[in-house]
């Protein structure tokens, strides 16, 4: 079924079968072991506290009133522990795997933002999530969307304004992330940076509205990112988006450029018949996959020598970027897999990237930007550290890399 199409979910059915529900009762037991543990612990971390008769000054008190968690699987029943004082002195108990008045797990962040941005109404996502998570979605009407839309909008300005003095961005990636979504008969576009600390944590940095990736956008999310307190990268990796480089240049001009290779391998191969597209693309793989930058060079060379002639747009695609394709040999080889391309923001927004128009409707662009950084959010949950993480200090400190080999008194002379 086509994405543009209008999905008639009530049709679906319910996922109800002796599979779900044995998995819904081993979660449920799970939970309720899990809930008892916590609160043992609570009383043990208390036990020093007594009565004036030396009693238990806390004492287990039965338990909440049953609730239900909406979780992949269906909706769970909880019953929370409870305790009290005896002692005269205030106590209360907050679960940190139920907290109060929580209704549905984390993994329903993602889904509703992603089924809106699908196309799916306030009004259809219930049926859509009853597909989800069962028959049981109550609370999930179309008003509490509405309110969690809104609380969405609060942390995504408290974010947005959020200090980056505090941490040292090494690399920083940007891209232009297209939905294909429209509003006022524009497309929408979000122009996003994500950047990697010294610890190697990746975060995203900015999530902004961009008409089209001008030089004047990009300059703009740059200068705020500088005005939160951002330092220099040490290199920034993006596509073709001259308006991007550009602005670079002008914001943080110590800045080393890297081309992302997936896409100028793509762009090139555009301009060559599909016969000679394997070869070519072969030929590609030889330049960034070389060891050494010399052997790089040679590849490249002899890529322009074989094309050049009879392709030579393909040519010249490929040539006026030669410097900043070849950036990466400055940097230590375990991060070459991170720094050649801008696959990290890519996989991130994969969900949303090159989706058809919606069937109905329009998207206002702060809803776009605020389920857009919803999805982020939850993605960089998943995320591991950078690999090689722990070479990042010597990129702070200017050691130099030949090859992705740190320079040592030992190879100075052959570096």
């Amino acid at each position: 079924m086509a994405d543009n199409n209008v999905i008639d979910l009530s049709s679906l059915g319910t996922p109800t079968d002796s599979l779900t529900e044995f998995l819904k009762q081993g979660a449920q037991k799970l939970l309720r072991q899990a809930l008892e543990a916590e609160v043992e612990l609570e009383l043990e971390r208390l036990s020093t506290r007594r009565t004036n008769q030396g009693l238990a000054g806390v004492v287990r008190s039965g338990y909440q009133p049953e609730r239900q968690i909406q979780t992949g699987i269906g909706p769970v029943t909880v019953k929370v522990p409870k305790i009290r004082a005896r002692d005269g002195k205030p106590i209360s108990f907050r679960s940190a795997l139920v907290p109060p008045f929580v209704r549905k797990t984390r993994s329903l962040e993602a889904a509703i933002p992603w089924l809106y941005l699908k196309g799916v109404s306030s009004g259809e996502m219930q049926d859509a999530l009853k597909v989800l998570v069962g028959p049981d979605a109550e609370g999930l009407s179309a008003s509490t969307v509405s309110r969690l839309k809104q609380c969405w909008a609060e942390e995504y300005k408290q974010w947005r304004e959020k200090p980056l003095h505090k941490d040292q961005w090494i690399y920083v990636w940007a891209d232009g992330i297209h939905s294909g979504l429209r509003a006022d008969d524009t497309k929408l576009c979000c122009l996003v940076i994500m950047g990697v600390n010294e610890r190697g944590e990746k975060h995203f940095l900015a999530i902004e509205d961009g008409v089209r990736e001008s030089t004047q956008s990009w300059k703009e999310v740059l200068l705020k990112l500088q005005s939160r307190g951002m330092n220099t990268p040490h290199l920034g990796i993006g596509d073709g988006a001259l308006g991007f480089w550009a602005a670079l240049d002008e914001v943080y001009p110590d800045t080393v450029h890297q081309r992302c290779w997936q896409h100028k391998a793509n762009n090139v191969i555009n301009y060559l018949p599909k016969k000679a597209q394997a070869k070519a693309r072969e030929s590609l793989n030889d330049i960034w996959q070389a060891e050494t930058k010399d052997d790089a060079e040679k590849s490249f060379d002899l890529f322009i020598a074989m094309y050049e002639d009879k392709y030579p747009k393909a040519s010249r695609c490929l040539e006026k970027d030669r410097l900043n394709l070849l950036g990466f040999y400055d940097f230590p080889a375990k991060h070459w897999q991170s720094i050649r391309t801008t696959n990290p923001i890519e996989s991130a927004f994969a969900t949303i990237r090159h989706r058809t128009k919606r069937s109905k409707g329009c998207l206002s662009r702060e809803t776009m930007l605020h389920m857009m950084f919803k999805l982020g959010e939850c993605a960089q949950k998943r995320w591991h550290r950078l690999r090689g993480f722990d070479y990042l200090a010597k990129v702070i400190e200017g050691v130099p890399f030949k090859d992705g080999i740190e320079v040592t008194e030992k190879n100075r002379d052959a570096a």
